[in-house]
């Protein structure tokens, strides 16, 4: 929480920023305007929030950081049966699908460097039990571990996406998402 913040202010900063994340997935050039039109709050609100567009998506950095990190940090990882770990993580994430797009894609994002490091720590969990399931045999040990997470962070995204739409029932999501992640989409032997 920004220490300057009231908690009622931060959580409607939050709101702002959540609503605002779902806009700039599908429209990734929406104005201030379009955001507060959006929101339902008006322009001269979202100004009192943040001062310009730049700081908006540097704080949707952040939001979208703090999310998943919570998220993330509900999961327990039991070395020895690392392989419990991918499955929990995508079913917790699969609602969060739009933050992790936002994560990975925005440029903004990719030119803040307390973003980028505070991304890398998020992801350094995800990547060392990809590490542990590569010494099992579950991946390919040759394939990069980053390539790896980012293959199930576009799973994810592209999930939550279809989960959105109504083309996936959110109940199978996360089945589906494990099922591709580890086998691809080849038919399997009967």
């Amino acid at each position: 929480m920004n220490k300057d913040m009231s908690e009622k202010k931060q959580m409607k900063l939050n709101t702002i920023l959540d609503q605002a994340t779902s806009l700039l997935i599908e429209n990734p050039g929406a104005s201030m305007s379009e955001i507060a039109e959006y929101v339902g709050i008006g322009i001269a609100t979202l100004h009192r929030y943040v001062e310009s567009r730049e700081q908006l998506m540097v704080q949707l950095g952040f939001r979208a950081i703090q999310v998943v990190g919570e998220t993330m940090g509900q999961i327990h990882l039991d070395e020895e049966n690392c392989e419990a770990y991918i499955p929990e993580l995508i079913e917790a994430l699969i609602p969060l699908g739009d933050k992790i797009y936002f994560l990975a894609h925005d440029a903004s994002v990719n030119y803040n460097q307390e973003i980028e490091e505070a991304d890398k720590r998020l992801r350094e969990p995800v990547i060392h039990v990809i590490g542990l399931l590569q010494q099992k045999g579950y991946f390919q040990s040759m394939v990069s571990k980053k390539w790896i997470v980012d293959v199930l962070y576009s799973l994810l995204f592209l999930t939550w996406e279809q989960v959105q739409k109504g083309y996936i029932a959110i109940n199978s999501a996360a089945a589906l998402v494990v099922d591709t992640f580890y086998h691809g989409v080849l038919a399997h032997d009967s």
